[in-house]
């Protein structure tokens, strides 16, 4: 049962829809992007590039940690690949974080890129605010007619 839960979890959904829309317009080739929820679900942007950066459960639980302690964003390098990482949350729904990685071979490591990745996580926390607040916005025009639709507002 809490599995089902967690699956529709207005958090897990958001995860999904945000993901859904972000992963979308990256390019095929470059940035690694993870969803990460606060239950430890991931919603990798590629999910054999995500593999392959094989990184230890060990940092992304330091990554984790040091967000939730309140630097944000936080870098580490592990080996040759760069990664950063932020919390994910809107005004009502702390979604859990988002992960970069520049895997190897890229230039310059996420690190040297902080206002360039600052700049990318506040877009990404943008688009879960517009998909929360129209999610919110359909679940409000609906209400009237919920009565309706579920018999109750049948007089006969």
């Amino acid at each position: 049962m809490d599995t089902y839960d967690t699956m529709f979890s207005a958090g897990h959904v958001l995860n999904e829809r945000i993901a859904r829309h972000v992963f979308d317009v990256l390019p095929e080739r470059g940035l690694v992007v993870a969803i990460l929820s606060r239950d430890g679900h991931c919603w990798p942007s590629d999910s054999d590039a995500f593999a392959r950066l094989d990184l230890s459960e060990t940092l992304l639980a330091d990554l984790r940690a040091q967000v939730d302690d309140g630097g944000d964003p936080v870098s580490a390098e592990a080996g040759d690949i760069s990664v950063m990482m932020a919390q994910l949350a809107t005004d009502r729904t702390n979604c859990g974080y988002v992960l970069v990685a520049r895997p190897a071979g890229q230039a310059v490591p996420l690190a040297l890129d902080v206002d360039l990745a600052e700049a990318f996580f506040s877009q990404i926390t943008l688009v879960a605010r517009l998909i929360e607040n129209s999610r919110r916005g359909a679940e409000t025009d609906m209400t009237p007619y919920s009565g309706y639709i579920s018999g109750k507002g049948c007089t006969n």
